[in-house]
């Protein structure tokens, strides 16, 4: 594919690693990006999106790299004496203590908390050489009792997210569900039906195969009106009859 190709790809900029960007006279370098000889140099295979003067490219592909903040939905691997070892999609596992859970549990207790398997929505407070601590010291955060799980690659995280969460916002009020988009690519889709869910689960499905496609906002509305499963929609219409 050459360089022209790459740029027409679904009408969106596409760069590989080493390849110049654009002179780096008016512009910053940002995420995946870095200056080169006066020009901004892409380090990762990705899309180009520009903030104001800001370059950066968002990978579409890659191993998720934890960082301290990220909010991240994993699964419990295993119980030691003093907490949970969990799988969060990282290089390494991730350690969730007694001392970062909201309240006191003893250790008999553990098993009932979290067992082998369950899944748990957390926080990242700690990231060290090969070891990454998680926290659930807020309401917001636990284990995972209901709805579905949607996974895809961490780096399109940010599309599915949209510019100031707009993508998301719009799903949310089209299938009636809360989405929950964690940043190590787990997505935590719950609705009050199955049929709200699958809706939403294939909403993000389109999303994500549809990357790195310009005007993605517009067609993500397009298609969940198009698509809208007649029994969903009965209930939009109750709805809204209801509040006037």
């Amino acid at each position: 594919m050459t360089k022209e190709e790459k740029k027409e790809y679904g009408k969106k900029e596409i760069v590989i690693p080493g390849e110049e960007i654009e002179a780096a006279s008016d512009s910053l370098p940002g995420d995946w990006t870095m200056k080169s000889n006066d020009k901004i140099i892409a380090t990762r295979l990705g899309v180009v999106e520009r903030v104001d003067n800001l370059v950066k490219v968002i990978p579409i592909s890659g191993v998720y790299i934890p960082r301290r903040g990220n909010t991240v939905i994993g699964e419990v691997k295993d119980l030691t004496m003093n907490g949970w070892i969990i799988d969060i999609k990282a290089p390494y596992q991730s350690f969730l203590t007694l001392k970062e859970c909201p309240m006191f549990i003893n250790d008999y207790e553990m098993e009932g908390v979290f067992g082998v398997g369950d899944l748990i929505f957390a926080k990242i407070f700690s990231v060290k050489r090969k070891a990454i601590d998680l926290t659930i010291r807020s309401r917001e955060f636990g284990k995972i009792k209901e709805g579905l799980i949607v996974e895809v690659n961490s780096h399109r995280v940010p599309r599915v997210i949209g510019k100031e969460g707009s993508m998301v916002k719009i799903i949310k009020t089209e299938t009636g569900c809360d989405i929950t988009v964690s940043q190590n690519g787990l997505i935590w889709i719950k609705g009050k039906s199955v049929e709200e869910e699958l809706f939403a689960k294939r909403a993000v499905e389109f999303v994500i195969e549809n990357t790195t496609t310009s005007g993605l906002t517009e067609q993500v509305e397009k298609w969940l009106r198009e698509n809208k499963p007649a029994e969903l929609k009965s209930k939009s219409k109750e709805t809204k009859e209801e509040t006037e």
